[in-house]
Parts: C-alpha cells; sequence; structure tokens
C-alpha cells in the first residue's frame, strides 16, 4: 500500500508543477485536464501525508517513553496515535479502491410501470417523487426528458436527467425492480397487492463514450399526446429514434418543438447504447458483474417497499428500514450509504475485479 502512495503523491507533485509551466497554462484544454488529474489525486495525497505525520509522530512519542517523568503521559498519547494509525490506514485502503470512470458523471433514469396494471404506473410516479426529493436535498437538478403519463396517474414510463456532483456515484445502485405491497387506491376490496416498476440508471454519455452513425438512424416525426401544455396535439413535435443495428428506441414529446424533442431523444440514445456497452463489457469480465451489488439488469427485484409495516427492505444486502415514510421522502441516504459501503467491503476483500 505504501509504495503505491508513494507513487500517487510523486504523480501529483509531478503534476502540479506541470500546471506552474508557462507552456501548459497557456494551453486551456490542457490545463484543464491537468486540473482535473490534480483534483482526482488530492483527496489520497492529503490523507498520506496526515498518515506519514501521524507516523513520525509515533517515532517522537516513542523516544519521550524512555524518559521517566514523560513516561505515563507519552503512552497513553501513544495509544491515541495507534488508533489514529489505524483508522488512516482504513481511509487510505478504501481511497486507494479503483474509481468508478462514471461516478461523477451526470445520470439518465429511465422509470417504468411493469406488473400491477394502474398501480404499477401509480408506483413509478411515487418513485420519481422519490428521486426528486432526494435530488433537490442532494442540490441536484432533475430535468424531464420524456413522459408517458398513466391513466390513473402516475407513469407508464419516464425518462429524466440528474445533474449534479458525483450523481451516478450515488445513484448507481438503484437499477432493478422494485416491488411496492400496499392496498392500491384502485382497489375497492381493501386488498393488499404486489406490484412492481422498473428503474434503469445510465452515466450520462460523452460525444467521445458513443459515437453514432446518422445512417444508423431512422427518425419518426408524429403528433404528440398526454399532457404538455396548449398546443402540445396541434403540431407533429413528437420524435421517435430508432437505432437500427442495435434496434433501440428512444420516443420524446415533452418540448414544443421538433429541435428540442430531437436532441433530448439523442441524450436519451446515447446514454441507452453507452450502458449497453457497459453492460457488455462487465460481462466479458464474467465474475465482476456476479459479486458486484447487483447485476444492474431491469429485471432483479432489488427492494421491496411494504406500506402496511412501514418497512424498506434492499434485498441485495439484507438492508431493512422501519423508515419508509421518510424513504418516500427523498430519505434515501441511510439505503444507498449502506450500498456504497458493502460496495467497498466487496472490493477490498478483493471479491469484485
Amino acid at each position: 500500500m505504501i509504495e503505491r502512495l508513494e507513487v500517487t503523491e510523486k504523480k501529483y507533485n509531478e503534476l502540479q508543477k506541470e500546471l506552474m509551466d508557462p507552456n501548459v497554462l497557456n494551453n486551456v484544454q490542457k490545463t484543464k485536464e491537468i486540473s482535473k488529474e490534480v483534483a482526482d489525486l488530492e483527496e489520497i495525497v492529503l490523507a498520506y501525508r496526515d498518515y506519514k505525520k501521524i507516523m513520525q509522530d509515533i517515532t517522537e512519542t516513542k523516544e519521550m517513553v524512555k524518559d521517566p517523568e514523560l513516561k505515563d503521559m507519552a503512552k497513553e498519547e501513544l495509544d491515541r496515535l495507534e488508533e489514529e494509525k489505524k483508522k488512516k490506514e482504513q481511509e487510505l485502503e478504501v481511497l486507494l479502491i479503483p474509481k468508478d470512470p462514471n461516478d461523477k458523471k451526470n445520470v439518465i433514469v429511465e422509470i417504468r410501470g411493469a406488473a400491477g396494471g394502474d398501480e404499477a404506473n401509480i408506483f413509478a410516479g411515487d418513485l420519481f417523487r422519490m428521486y426528486s426529493k432526494y435530488a433537490e436535498k442532494e442540490g441536484f437538478k432533475i430535468e424531464v426528458l420524456n413522459a408517458e403519463e398513466g391513466t390513473a396517474g402516475g407513469f407508464s414510463q419516464i425518462e429524466f436527467m440528474v445533474k449534479g456532483n458525483n450523481v451516478y456515484s450515488k445513484l448507481k445502485y438503484e437499477s432493478g425492480s422494485h416491488r411496492v405491497q400496499r392496498v392500491p387506491v384502485t382497489e375497492s376490496n381493501g386488498r393488499i397487492q404486489t406490484s412492481t416498476a422498473t428503474v434503469l440508471v445510465m452515466p450520462e454519455a460523452e460525444d467521445v463514450n458513443v459515437e453514432i452513425d446518422p445512417k444508423d438512424l431512422r427518425i419518426d416525426i408524429y403528433r404528440s399526446s398526454g399532457c404538455g401544455g396548449q398546443g402540445v396535439n396541434t403540431t407533429d413535435s413528437a420524435v421517435r429514434i430508432t437505432h437500427l443495428p442495435t434496434n433501440t428506441v428512444v420516443t420524446c414529446q415533452n418540448e414544443r418543438s421538433q429541435i428540442q424533442n430531437k436532441e433530448q431523444a439523442m441524450k436519451v440514445l446515447k446514454a441507452r447504447l453507452y450502458e449497453q456497452e457497459l453492460r457488455k463489457q462487465e460481462e466479458e469480465l464474467g465474475s465482476a458483474r456476479r459479486n458486484k451489488i447487483g447485476t444492474g439488469d431491469r429485471a432483479e427485484k432489488i427492494r421491496t417497499y411494504n406500506y402496511p409495516q412501514n418497512r424498506v427492505t434492499d434485498h441485495r444486502i439484507g438492508y431493512t428500514t422501519n423508515n419508509l415514510d421518510r424513504v418516500m421522502n427523498g430519505q434515501l441516504d441511510d439505503i444507498i450509504e449502506a450500498l456504497i459501503m458493502e460496495d467497498q467491503k466487496r472490493k477490498l476483500a478483493g471479491e469484485v475485479e
């Protein structure tokens, strides 16, 4: 570990020197790239410097133990420093875990009502509200890209972008099938019903991540339907884009103009193609996908929301909380933190490549 930390600190110092080079300062793109590298390494380097200071203090305190007059006080200080050293080593181990290159990206989230008819669509709407509240609390911004409302409320499908710092690192564990157990508003006999909605979280694809040949696209224009304000049904502004090689279809009808809808649809298409490529790479790695928290597959049952018992259970890590009301109001921190901690634990144990 120390060797890796020494190499990291050396690289950090070299990059700092590069940033002072006039030739680099005159190149905006180069300065931006190096500054990003420095920022990525800074947390590790500062923690390592703290660690080295602790080690130096331990050495000096051990010398003090030899002095009869300072012996008792020095022993007490040495115990404190040894505990500090242990905590710092654990912190450094976590910091040295390879970072997911997508962690800092914005995400596109797709929620669909699945099994359960109208109730599934209503639950999809509840999940959208939950993520919206969470985003608001975290200082993230939400932009709805496409929404198809359910006849009894909620959404049969909704796609939205979440923008902010390290959004993917927080929301990447949400992909999968979410199950709700409650008495639906559409149920007249008061019976508890189980319904599902699926969530797919995709990192925003930059142009460098995905190249799309215009010849591979079929673009259809049609008349919007559903909500969207005055004039939504009077012009052919809705857009459907089909990526022919993969048969991936995206639609957008939220904006009034055809051009805006096409732009939004292309964002979703790029994210879907990028996510498909990531999935393909992970499947080629084999065990990495099997051992990580969840497959990220839309069909995998990941969480149950039980309304009668005010309980939420994440099945991947066996986590349960009896604060469903708070969770549905955007208080997702404890669940997300538990997922992150378990992911780090598995990586430290070498279970995930």
